[in-house]
This record gives C-alpha cells, structure tokens and sequence, in this order.
C-alpha cells in the first residue's frame, strides 16, 4: 500500500466520517479509505470540520494565549507538575513544567469547575464546546477505523464514557489547553536550543519523542511544530498548513493494544520557533481516553477474524495500562515501519500478506507449524468469512478448552453456526490460529479438500530444487576440470603426441 498509497497527509471531512444506518455511501467509503492510508502511512491524518467550527476553534486558541500569558512569571510549588501515573484520569486545572517549559491547563467535565470560583484565576473560556467537539470528531473517527477494521459497528463503546455523562461521573478524556515556550515564562528549563540555517531558534524538549497512551488523540496548534514519524522512520511535519477549521488526529497506546497491534501509535514530537511571538506556541490537544474501571482486550478483533499474538491474548485492565511505563523500542526501533498494520484490503491483512512476500522459492520453506498457522488465517479470511458474509453471520469463536468439552454434543451452543458455515466435524470452533496442528489440517481440507496433498507437492519441489542449488558448485567443478583436460589434449596433440584420453 505505501507503493501506490497517499503522496501527503491525507485530509478527510468530518462530515464524510459521520455514520448512517443502511449501506455506506461512496463518500463514507472514500473518505474511510484516506483515512485508513494516512495512518498507516503517516500514522495521523487532518479531519476538516464544517467551516462553522472554524471560529470556535479559532477563538479557543486566541483565548488560550490571553489565559497564559496573564499568568506569573515563575509558578509556585503548588501547582508544578507532577508526572504522577496514578493520577492520570483526576488531572484538572492549571499544571507546569518549567523542566520542559511547559504549560497547561486541563478541563476534564465532572471535576473542572465549568464556572469562575472564589479564586482571581479565570479559566480559558469556551472549552466545554471544544470538548465537545472534538469528543464527538473521536467517536466518528473511531468507528471509521473499526469500520475498515471489519468490527462491529462502535465496539468500544463498552470502554468509552457515557454520553452524556451521568450523574457525579468524571470524564476519563481530556481536553488539554497547552502552551510551549512562553518566553516571559522563565524556571530551569532544560531543553535543547539550535540554531537554523536562516538563524531561527528553535528548541525541541530533552525527550526526544513521545507517545499518548490514549485511543485518538486530536490536536490543533495556532503555528506549525508537530513532527510524527512515517512508516519509513522519517520525521513529517503534519501541521504546516492547516487550515483555520483543521485539526491533525494520531493512534494512540490504548488502541493499539484494543485492536491486538494492527493500529500502530503515533511516534511524534514538537519543535518551537522560540523567536516566534510573545505568546510561544499554544494548543488545543484532545485525548480520547478509556474508563479507567474497564479492560483492554482484543474479543472485537478474535470476533472478526484477526489473528491475536500472544503479547495481546490478555485483558489487560486500564488503569494498570494507564499507569505503567511502555517502552517503545520494540515498536520503533527499525529504519520504517514494516508491518503498518491497516488492512489494503479485506482478503488478508498486511501482515500475513507481507509474510508470504518473504516465501520466495530462494528461501528456505517455513516451519510446518507457521506455514499452517498463516494458511489457516488465509482460509479463514478468504473462504470462512466469505461464507458467513453471504449468510449474515457474525463469527464469534469459543475457548479452546471450552469447546472441546461440547464439541461433540448435540446441544453445543455453536452447534448451529457450525453447521451453517460448514466448520468441519470434530474440529472446535476456535479461531484457526489458536487450534492444534493436527485441528488445523482438518480445518485447511474441509475448506480446500486436496490441501495436504498439494502442499506435499509442492514441498517435493522445493526440496529438489534446494538440492539442485547444492549441487550446483559441484556440477561447476567436474565441468572445468573437464575444459582443462581438453585442453591439455589440443596443446599435445599440436605437439605431434597422443592426446591425453579420460
């Protein structure tokens, strides 16, 4: 897909993305695919909302300037900020960081006062609407990806907060009023500050890059600054010429641990012209967070058909996700993003298209045990899902040692979509990459009858050409030491004796 994918960041309108009962128009359809590209390849995408939200975009950053720009010079101890992980879903109000020379004010409904207190200090006005906002943007957006993902229609929505809220409930997302390098905001700040070929400043924080342990994180900036990393380990500026009703939307952590690792997080970090203005850089950053009392599993995904690794067969409750540390090497330790894990199409997703782009007749044949695992997800994909399309039929697998246990009785309770779908006898109906080796076999045949043997031929045929590879430099030898021996035989027969017979 990244061949013949997106040129840029792709742009997709808000008002495309909105879902409709019935079938999906050309432009949902469209719109769905851009925006399916541009995070596989990109790993964020620009959302256009209608140019009625522009102004109140607009007004929320000029707002934000004015708010931090009234503060004191160096804030008090208090209010220092505390990377505390625990503390994650009870952040509200005014936090800094002089360490990054950073400043922020979070509103999160159910805990932020949504009117002026006995205090002088007045919040930026109109972030309720914002949130609001860019609340319902996640939420579309969200469903667009599980859309292309094949998932049911909002199956997050058991993690997600009520809308709206109920009574004495906290918002787990947040809208985050931020402001960079305020220039008459001063403290120890420990940054790097360089200078630019043009004589710019510009300064990038100690940690080099981040990632947002949220589902979707929205963010729209008053100047240019946002890098994210591509699936080719280039760093892209994603917010250069965003237009007054733009904003950039990225993956986060949480979701890639929900769909089992096929929706990659966002690698991204921010540089600041420090010369800019007297304001620095102010944004408005969006995070769509899970409720904190819920889990993070992968059913959604088993359910549709995905293959799960082993790293993602747990549930894994929020709050501990929240607050431990994820390292990302593992995620972003290669020159690109091999495995971008959007699906190009819905006969296989990436993944196991490029592992079969590794099989090449040079190389030697997989293990038995993979090449059955990635077979089975092959026919499961192509042939299973296709049948239980056709009949309307969602495919939700049972436990392995569950289904063993009924199998074989006549009441088991997945009795009937078996017999629907033509799921063979004896075998359990588990998702193809979690069942037995002797299982998948069974598996393979019912649904492709003369696979064993087909691929009993074929590795007839690799094995002989793996032996004529060998033989090669052998054939070579005999063959020069034959050349010499005819020519040792010409030169003596020019010389009047006997020629040299083998």
């Amino acid at each position: 897909m990244a061949g013949s994918g997106l040129q840029t960041l792709g742009r997709v309108k808000l008002t495309d993305l909105v879902p409709s009962d019935g079938l999906p128009s050309d432009s949902y359809k469209i719109s769905v695919s851009i925006l399916s590209q541009s995070l596989a390849q990109f790993s964020a995408v620009i959302i256009q909302f209608p140019a009625s939200e522009g102004a109140l975009l607009r007004s929320g950053l000029e707002s934000a300037r004015l708010y931090f720009h009234q503060r004191e010079t160096y804030p008090p101890e208090d209010i220092i900020h505390n990377s505390e992980s625990r503390e994650w879903c009870k952040t509200s109000g005014y936090y800094a960081d002089p360490h990054l020379w950073q400043e922020t004010y979070d509103y999160r409904p159910g805990l932020t006062p949504s009117e002026p207190n006995n205090s002088i200090e007045l919040p930026p006005p109109g972030l309720a609407d914002i949130f609001a906002l860019f609340g319902k943007a996640a939420r579309d957006i969200l469903d667009a990806i599980s859309y292309h993902l094949n998932l049911r229609s909002s199956p997050f929505v058991e993690i997600l907060d009520n809308v709206p809220l109920r009574n004495r409930e906290i918002s787990s997302s947040v809208l985050s009023v931020c402001c960079h390098a305020r220039p008459s905001f001063q403290g120890p700040q420990h940054h790097n500050i360089t200078a630019q070929e043009d004589g710019q400043l510009i300064m990038y924080p100690d940690h080099d890059h981040q990632v947002d342990k949220s589902l979707l994180s929205l963010v729209k900036s008053d100047r240019a600054g946002l890098h994210v990393r591509d699936f080719q380990g280039r760093w892209i500026l994603v917010d250069g010429d965003l237009g007054p009703q733009e904003a950039i939307v990225y993956p986060g952590l949480a979701l890639y641990q929900a769909t089992a690792g096929y929706v990659n997080p966002a690698l991204h970090k921010t540089e600041i012209n420090v010369e800019a203005n007297m304001y620095g850089r102010c944004s408005l950053a969006f995070k769509l967070l899970p409720k904190s009392m819920t889990s993070l599993d992968c059913s959604e995904m088993r359910a549709a058909g995905f293959g799960i690794e082993a790293q993602f067969q747990l549930p894994v409750p929020v709050d501990d996700f929240m607050q431990r540390s994820h390292p990302i090497d593992h995620l972003f330790n290669r020159p690109s993003f091999q495995c971008f894990n959007f699906q190009p199409t819905h006969d296989g997703s990436l993944k196991t298209l490029m592992r079969r782009r590794k099989q090449t007749p040079k190389s030697k044949p997989l293990p038995p045990s993979k090449r059955l695992r990635l077979e089975a997800q092959r026919v499961l994909k192509e042939r299973v899902q296709d049948i239980a399309d056709k009949k309307g039929i969602k495919l939700r697998f049972c436990n392995l040692k569950e289904c063993e246990s009924h199998v074989h009785s006549v009441d088991s309770p997945c009795a009937n979509i078996r017999m629907e779908i033509g799921w063979p006898l004896g075998v359990p109906f588990v998702h193809p990459h979690d069942l037995p080796n002797k299982a998948k076999l069974g598996f393979l045949e019912a649904y492709e009858p003369g696979w064993t043997e087909a691929h009993l031929n074929s590795d007839r045929l690799v094995n002989t050409r793996l032996t004529l590879t060998e033989s090669v430099p052998l054939i070579s030898n005999i063959w020069a030491t034959y050349d010499q021996v005819v020519k040792i035989g010409l030169y003596s027969s020019q010389e009047g004796s006997e020629p040299i017979r083998s």
